[in-house]
């Protein structure tokens, strides 16, 4: 049987983990990780005490610094697949068996979990409506570029083969919160089966999200990348969509 190893980055996750724990089904939480970005509240103690393994990085290195150690990790430890879930709660850890299943069955390479469903059910979860708006442009303009045809381009909820994971040269990528959206273009680049099953909004104080500035950085970068993806369909490729070494 394929060996799953679930990865979360986290930061500052310490009142929300044991919620996420809780819904996990309990067959993951010997091949589960958490890397700590140098949190500032008791995220490494509360996931010691609910018996994680935990690896602590020394100093807070960004999102997708984070990312490339926690997928490091999962395949030192042998991973066949790897699902990266947040440990803020903001994504439903119930449907992470039905991932697992799409990638197990070869139906897929990339499974993510896809908040906009609908309109109403996005915007009833508090997914504020200018986020919602921009993921709903950006999507749209990513799957016209790549040609795929994904519900959402910026969810944090994924699965990954090991065969993905070795296939994308995502050591290269951004250290920041972009390390996502480049991620995805490898992906379709490289010609890899994406997909993506529903999963409902959840927008909390307690949940992590970037704040309109950064979100605006987030979303120009977006748009860089998908130029560089189109570039590199020209013969243009540059050290993003080189192939992995």
């Amino acid at each position: 049987m394929p060996k799953t190893v679930i990865v979360m980055p986290a930061y500052n996750a310490a009142a929300t983990l044991k919620n996420t724990l809780r819904d996990l089904p309990r067959e993951y939480f010997a091949d589960a990780i958490l890397v700590d970005d140098a949190s500032s509240d008791d995220t490494v103690k509360v996931a010691e005490e609910l018996g994680l393994r935990v690896v602590r990085r020394d100093r807070n290195g960004g999102y997708g610094a984070n990312q490339k150690t926690c997928y490091r990790l999962a395949l030192e430890a042998g991973a066949d697949i790897v699902v990266m879930l947040h440990p803020d709660y903001q994504y439903n850890p119930k449907i992470v068996p039905h991932m697992v299943w799409l990638i197990e069955e070869g139906i897929c390479d990339v499974v993510l979990g896809n908040r906009v469903r609908t309109r109403r059910e996005a915007l009833a979860g508090d997914m504020p409506l200018y986020k919602y708006a921009a993921n709903r442009f950006l999507s749209l303009l990513c799957n016209v570029v790549t040609g795929e045809n994904l519900g959402e381009w910026h969810s944090g909820l994924r699965a990954y083969s090991a065969k993905a994971l070795s296939a994308i040269p995502w050591e290269t990528n951004s250290d920041d919160f972009v390390f996502d959206m480049q991620f995805l273009a490898q992906a379709s680049f490289f010609g890899l089966r994406m997909g993506d099953v529903p999963v409902e909004t959840r927008y909390f104080k307690e949940a992590s999200s970037i704040n309109f500035r950064r979100s605006t950085v987030y979303g120009l970068l977006t748009l860089w990348t998908m130029l560089r993806f189109f570039l590199a369909r020209l013969g243009l490729r540059g050290r993003l969509f080189s192939a992995a070494a």
